[in-house]
C-alpha cells in the first residue's frame, strides 16, 4: 500500500472501522479481516470510505477523470452458454439472431474512427460452428484496414473458446492473436470468482481458476487487460472480497490490469430475476460501498477505478466520482448486452456530454487510450478531431 500524504477526518466513523481506515492510510497492507469489516459496513461507516477512497483517488491520480473514444462492437448475439444473468444471447434459429461479417465490423469500425473513436471494444456470444481462426481472421481484417484502432477484444471465455477451437495452447493463441493486432482484453467473463457462485449464475462457464490462468497468460505474452466485478444478484459481501483479493494477487504479480471496473447487475430481463434466483441489482449504498471499497483495497496496486455509466446512469455515475472512481468508461456509440438486459441509461454518450458530467461534480475531464499511456485534457467546448 502507498501511505498518504493527508489522512481525511473520520470522525464519523465508528472506532472500528475508523481504526481500519486509518491504519491503511499510513500504508498498511489490508488484511481480509479488515475488506470483511469494510464491506459489511453501513451508514456512516460507508461514509467514511468514501472520504477515504476519494483521498486515495486524489493522491493517484489527482483531479482529473478520464474517459476513452471508443465504439462497442457485439459481433453476434447467438450463444450456447446460458448465463442466467443474460438478457442479450439467442439461439441461432431466433428471429433476431444475427452474426455480423468481417465487412460489416469493418465498417462500424470506420464510422467509429470518423467520430474520433481510437478504440473498437469486441466481444460477443459464443456460436457452435464459427471458424476456429475466427477470432484471429477478425482482428486481421479490422486491424489490416484500420491500423490505426486499438483492438481491446474477447473476454477470457472467448480466449477459452478459441483455444478450444484452435487447439493452440493459451500461449501460442494469445501471442497468434497479438500478431494479427489484438492490443488488450476485456477482464469480463469475471462475474464472481468463485465457483459457487459460478454455477449458480451459469453451470457450463469457464471457471474461476481457469479465468485466472488466462488472464496470467495474457498478462505474461504482453497483452493486458482490465479486470472486473459484476455484483447485486446472488452474492454476499465477502465474496467481493475474496474476489478483490484474488484480483490483488494477479496484479502484484503481473501489473497486468490497467482498471478495474464494478459492475452493477441489471436484473431486469433476466432468468436470474424473472424466475427468482437473484436479487433486483444493488442499492445505492452498495453501489458508492462497492467503489470506495475497490479503490481502498487496490491502492498503490490499480491506479484506475472505472465506473460504468451505461449500468449506473450517468448521473449517479458521476456521483460515484466521490467514491473512489476517476474514469467515466467510454462514448461506446452502441451497447447490446445492458441494453439487453434492461439498461434505462442508452447506449451512447458523446464526449461533451461526458466531460459535462464530469465538470458537474469539479473534476476535470481528460480523453485518454486504452492503455492510459496518453491523457490529453478535454473541455465541454472543445469538439473531437
Amino acid at each position: 500500500m502507498r501511505p498518504l500524504n493527508f489522512i481525511p477526518d473520520l470522525h464519523m466513523a465508528s472506532p472500528e472501522v475508523k481504526e481500519i481506515l486509518e491504519r491503511l492510510a499510513t500504508g498498511s497492507e489490508p488484511s481480509r479481516d479488515d475488506a470483511l469489516t469494510l464491506a459489511y459496513a453501513n451508514e456512516n461507516d460507508i461514509e467514511a470510505m468514501v472520504v477515504t477512497a476519494d483521498q486515495m483517488r486524489y493522491e493517484t491520480v489527482g483531479q482529473q477523470v478520464t474517459f476513452t473514444l471508443n465504439r462497442n462492437i457485439n459481433f453476434t448475439n447467438v450463444c450456447f452458454v446460458g448465463c442466467s444473468f443474460c438478457g442479450f444471447s439467442r439461439t441461432k434459429n431466433a428471429k433476431d439472431a444475427y452474426f455480423l461479417t468481417f465487412e460489416q465490423m469493418i465498417q462500424k469500425t470506420q464510422e467509429a474512427i470518423q467520430l474520433g473513436a481510437t478504440e473498437v471494444c469486441i466481444q460477443g456470444g459464443l456460436e457452435e460452428s464459427m471458424a476456429p481462426t475466427h477470432y484471429i481472421d477478425m482482428v486481421k481484417a479490422i486491424k489490416s484496414a484500420h491500423p490505426e484502432i486499438h483492438i481491446h477484444a474477447f473476454s477470457p471465455m472467448e480466449i477459452d473458446y478459441g483455444v478450444e477451437k484452435t487447439g493452440m495452447n493459451l500461449d501460442e493463441y494469445f501471442q497468434t492473436l497479438k500478431t494479427a493486432g489484438l492490443g488488450s482484453i476485456p477482464g469480463t467473463a469475471a462475474e464472481i470468482l468463485d465457483d459457487r457462485i459460478r454455477q449458480k449464475l451459469s453451470p457450463v462457464k469457464l471457471t474461476a481458476d481457469r479465468w485466472e490462468e488466462i488472464v496470467r497468460a495474457a498478462h505474461r505474452n504482453g497483452i493486458r487487460s482490465t479486470s472486473t466485478m459484476m455484483y447485486g444478484h446472488v452474492e454476499e459481501p465477502s465474496d467481493w472480497v475474496n474476489h478483490i483479493f484474488r484480483l490483488r494477487n494477479i496484479q502484484k504479480d503481473t501489473g497486468g490490469f490497467t482498471e478495474f471496473v464494478p459492475l452493477g447487475f441489471i436484473h431486469y430481463e433476466t432468468h436470474a430475476y424473472k424466475f427468482g434466483r437473484a436479487r433486483a441489482g444493488a442499492t445505492y449504498d452498495e453501489h458508492k460501498k462497492v467503489h470506495a471499497l475497490s479503490r481502498i483495497l487496490f491502492h498503490g496496486l490499480i491506479d484506475n477505478i472505472q465506473l460504468s455509466w451505461v449500468k449506473l446512469g450517468p448521473d449517479r455515475g458521476s456521483e460515484l466520482l466521490l467514491a473512489g472512481a476517476n474514469d467515466f468508461g467510454g462514448t461506446l456509440m452502441e451497447e447490446n448486452i445492458s441494453k439487453k438486459a434492461g439498461s434505462l441509461f442508452g447506449e451512447y454518450l458523446s464526449a461533451e456530454e461526458i466531460a459535462a458530467y464530469i465538470e458537474k461534480v469539479g473534476r476535470f475531464p481528460a480523453i485518454r487510450d486504452t492503455l492510459y499511456s496518453s491523457i490529453t485534457p478535454f473541455t465541454v467546448s472543445q469538439k473531437v478531431k
